[in-house]
C-alpha cells in the first residue's frame, strides 16, 4: 500500500510540474517580444529603417512593432503617398509566423518615430481582426 501511495504522490507531482510549466499564449505573446527585443532590437530592416523593440500589451491583446526611421523614410508625407499601410496589412494577412496570433484575434500595430525629430510620430496603425481576416 506504501507503493501505491507513493506512485500516486509521484503522479500528483509530475501533474503539477506538466501545469505550472504551461503558459498562456498571452504570456507566450509576452515571453516572445521580450526575448526578440532583447536579443535582436535594435535591428535594422532595411536602409532608412530600424526595429527599435517588439512589445506586448496584454490588457488588449496587442503586439506592437515600434520603429526609428531615417534618411526617406524620415517623412510623414511618405507613409500615406506610399500606402504604408496597405503593404503593412498585406504583410499581416500573409504572415505564417503571425498564424496563431490572428486566430487568437490579437492586434498587430506599427508605430515609425523619426531620427531627425526625436519623439516624433512619423506613422502609427493598428490592425485588427476584422483589418485581417
Amino acid at each position: 500500500m506504501n507503493r501505491n501511495i507513493l506512485h500516486l504522490l509521484l503522479f500528483i507531482a509530475a501533474s503539477l510540474t506538466l501545469v505550472a510549466c504551461q503558459e498562456t499564449l498571452e504570456e507566450r505573446c509576452a515571453r516572445e517580444a521580450r526575448t526578440y527585443t532583447e536579443k535582436k532590437c535594435p535591428t535594422l530592416i532595411t536602409e532608412g529603417v530600424m526595429l527599435d523593440s517588439l512589445t506586448f500589451q496584454q490588457s488588449t491583446h496587442t503586439l506592437s512593432y515600434c520603429y526609428t526611421a531615417s534618411d526617406l523614410f524620415d517623412d510623414a508625407q511618405m507613409y500615406i503617398d506610399k500606402d504604408v499601410r496597405g503593404m503593412l496589412l498585406k504583410a499581416v494577412k500573409n504572415e505564417p509566423e503571425m498564424k496563431l496570433y490572428k486566430e487568437a484575434g490579437y492586434n498587430f500595430r506599427y508605430v515609425y518615430y523619426s531620427k531627425k525629430k526625436s519623439g516624433t510620430k512619423l506613422f502609427d496603425t493598428t490592425f485588427r481582426p476584422k483589418d485581417y481576416q
